[in-house]
């Protein structure tokens, strides 16, 4: 990575105050960040929760927020993150799923948490939060990694660390919502080093050009769909504070790659592949542009293997192990021999580099968050008029997918009905923006769905 620069501090930012609603960005520094983890840290105490309890959060982001997380981490009860967009009953499923200790469902009730008597803290978190990701099933499903020992503790945040080199002259500026994995590892990772936080409530590409004048962070986790944003401004910022700009959560088309090498400083555009259950790889610059189009090699401790039907696996250390909550099968079919595996398909060259040969085949990945198809599928199950229905993700510039619909009729069929029949149902990232009439879904010569195809068929540059 490039060296660090001296950056200046900013004493204008919006700081978190307990039951304020910040709209702007605000920004935290690690002292303060510490005597609110110990503040929430007892105010989830006097509330009952104990070690290896679930307390979900179902809140805007905030530095409030991020603070209780590492709050309740540190003492071994683990936050579960929700979106605060899921229709309440998307959100109630999640709960019920989730066995909590309480919820923390506003503002209001997340400030009243801060106002318990400080509390002892693990000098690491003792864990991960957990987050629901779906399966093509569309059942979202919980990742539980548990609470672990000191030792495995340290070892999960050093394996932080040693990827991106957190430190202490770092101001991080959060960009994705709280309840992306990403996010809090990054922002975490930050403030448990010593460094500031920037939390951006929601991403607007005026806001967070804003944000970089203003603060000049040092580092910054960005989905593709952020950066396509960001470039297509009028005027780019001052991007030179830059050392890492991280980029994952969709594939990256080349283009806006190397606009953003060509942006940010030299040596921190950093490039890595993951998901919500674990991360597989990490690509520096220098290495995708010997190799374009790579997503990287291993990162340290894992093992990557590639199975005759393509299927990623990736073998973890111990600390970085998983289970789905309350679904024993699931969790075997995603293990073996030490590795598991999303389901995502590639291949490794000689070099060990990995190439993505598309995304689970069922994924819609709508600026940087997940959209499974079988859920939205659901949702419209059943509508008078079609025979036949497929939920499939089309390119977009601004949001890299968009999710559309194709309908087999049996009778008329009014595409509004069907976008207002979802957005009943459904929170508004998951609606289909677009609804295609066609004669019949392309299948394989065994009857299978090629989703994958749908666009393509339809002229919308698909991957055929």
């Amino acid at each position: 990575m490039s060296s660090r620069r001296s950056i200046p501090s900013s004493s204008t930012w919006p700081r978190c105050s307990s039951g304020e609603r910040q709209l702007k960005p605000q920004r935290i520094t690690a002292v303060e960040a510490e005597d609110k983890q110990r503040r929430i840290a007892g105010g989830l105490a006097a509330r009952g929760a104990k070690r290896g309890d679930r307390v979900p959060f179902v809140v805007p982001s905030s530095v409030d927020l991020l603070c209780a997380v590492l709050g309740a981490l540190r003492t071994g009860v683990i936050p579960v993150v929700l979106n605060p967009a899921l229709l309440p009953h998307e959100r109630d499923e999640l709960l019920t799923d989730a066995d909590p200790a309480f919820v923390v469902a506003s503002d209001e009730e997340l400030s009243g948490l801060f106002d318990g008597s400080p509390a002892e803290l693990a000098p690491v978190p003792l864990g991960r939060p957990m987050h629901y990701t779906s399966g093509t099933s569309g059942r979202p499903k919980g990742v539980w990694s548990g609470v672990l020992d000191e030792g495995a503790a340290h070892a999960l945040l050093d394996d932080e660390r040693a990827v991106w080199a957190f430190a202490s002259d770092d101001v991080h500026l959060v960009c994705s919502p709280l309840f992306h994995s990403a996010a809090i590892r990054f922002a975490a990772g930050t403030l448990l080093a010593g460094g500031d936080v920037v939390v951006l409530p929601r991403f607007d590409a005026d806001d967070a050009a804003a944000a970089i004048a203003s603060a000049w962070p040092t580092t910054a986790f960005m989905a593709p769909a952020h950066l396509q944003r960001l470039f297509a401004l009028p005027h780019l910022p001052d991007l030179s504070s830059f050392r890492l700009l991280a980029h994952a959560g969709a594939p990256c088309p080349a283009p806006l790659k190397q606009a953003a090498l060509a942006a940010f400083p030299e040596g921190s555009v950093w490039e890595f592949y993951g998901s919500t259950e674990g991360q597989f790889t990490v690509c520096p610059p220098e290495l995708w542009e010997e190799k374009p189009g790579t997503v990287g090699r291993a990162r340290p401790g894992r093992r990557l293997s590639v199975d005759d039907d393509s299927v990623i696996w990736c073998a973890v250390p111990e600390f970085a192990r998983f289970e789905y909550w309350g679904d024993a099968d699931k969790t075997a079919s995603s293990w073996r021999d030490g590795g598991f595996t999303v389901g995502d398909l590639g291949r490794l060259d000689d070099d060990g580099c990995l190439y993505l040969e598309g995304r689970r085949d069922d994924l819609i990945i709508s600026g940087g968050v997940n959209v499974y198809p079988a859920e939205v599928e659901g949702a419209l199950a059943g509508l008078r008029g079609i025979a036949e229905l497929a939920v499939f993700g089309a390119p977009d510039d601004r949001w890299g997918q968009r999710v559309c619909v194709a309908v087999v009729p049996d009778g008329p069929v009014d595409a509004d009905s069907v976008i207002e029949h979802a957005r009943r149902r459904l929170t508004p990232y998951k609606c289909p923006k677009e609804v295609y009439v066609i004669d019949a879904l392309p299948r394989t010569a065994t009857g299978k769905l090629r989703r994958s195809a749908i666009a393509d068929q339809l002229g919308l540059g698909g991957e055929g």
